[in-house]
């Protein structure tokens, strides 16, 4: 699916942009269950475990900040990834077993739209190794008014960078300051509907508020080549599952090949995402209640 010019550009800059490789049918369904949600956010009026909220959000006006889980929610957002031209490219950067960690919709509003602080993935869940990657399916045309993604590259061969506050808290986010981050090298991913990005879970990346007169609505998935562990490990899992649904979920969540039960080891750097802020319902929640410092201002 990829050539060798696409496969060696992810591996040196640590993203790559591909354009519309999803069709217009696969775009129109997606995005009618998409308007579901939102009509089904208007009998809400706080943040809640599928839907986070604009703070302007009303039944009135509908503003999501995100989605989350659509895959847990609709078996289309699954089979999106596991059965179309992106589970293709997805063999092609982590091998024939790869997991589905996690999925979420982050929606951004016309003139409004939260900004997502600047992070590496990997900050929030460090793995055994690093075959672990963030797939950006833009639903609408992403320009530099709208919030695109914006990444820098050939930062996901560096450090992992501090994402605590201050007073030591995980905030999910780096501070501006720190003198491995320089947003002068950042550039942003724009394309069509349709066209998807993908970034390595140690890349630098963020997004600024949409200041456009249009929506900006991004699907992204977390994966993993399967035989990368979380490294808080089975038995944590555990406390709180049994063995039998722990391998129920894998299984359910599994888009090719085989689950793996040898992690593949790699010395890698890694930080581990404690103490909590408040609220880590989120990114957004984590950034905001962890008091995260932005890029952006």
């Amino acid at each position: 699916m990829l050539d060798k010019h696409q496969i060696q550009d992810y591996y040196k800059n640590g993203f790559i942009v591909i354009e519309e490789l999803l069709n217009k049918d696969e775009i129109k369904k997606t995005r009618g269950i998409i308007d579901q949600f939102i009509e089904e956010s208007r009998e809400i009026n706080e943040s809640d475990n599928i839907f986070d909220l604009e703070d302007d959000h009303s039944k009135d006006n509908p503003r999501l900040t995100r989605v989350k889980q659509p895959h847990l929610i609709n078996i289309h957002f699954l089979n999106l990834i596991k059965n179309s031209l992106i589970t293709k490219v997805l063999k092609d950067l982590l091998g024939d077993n790869i997991i589905l960690k996690s999925s979420k919709l982050n929606t951004k509003f016309e003139k409004g739209g939260s900004a997502v602080e600047w992070h590496q993935d990997w900050a929030f869940y460090p793995h055994t190794n690093d075959d672990v990657l963030a797939v950006g399916v833009m639903l609408d045309d992403i320009n530099l008014s709208n919030g695109p993604l914006m990444v820098i590259p050939g930062t996901h061969k560096g450090p992992v960078l501090n994402h605590n506050n201050s007073d030591g808290i995980f905030c999910g986010a780096i501070d501006p300051k720190d003198k491995d981050f320089n947003l002068n090298d950042a550039i942003p991913l724009t394309g069509k509907a349709g066209s998807i990005s993908i970034h390595h879970a140690r890349l630098l990346h963020g997004s600024a508020m949409n200041e456009s007169s249009s929506k900006r609505m991004m699907l992204f998935y977390e994966l993993s080549a399967a035989d990368s562990w979380p490294l808080v490990g089975a038995p944590s899992y555990m406390k709180f599952t049994s063995p039998n649904d722990l391998w129920k979920q894998m299984k359910s969540q599994l888009i090719s090949g085989e689950i793996s039960t040898c992690p593949r080891m790699e010395n890698i750097p890694v930080r581990i995402p404690l103490p909590p802020p408040s609220d880590h319902g989120s990114i957004f929640k984590i950034q905001k209640t962890g008091n995260s410092k932005s890029a952006f201002m």
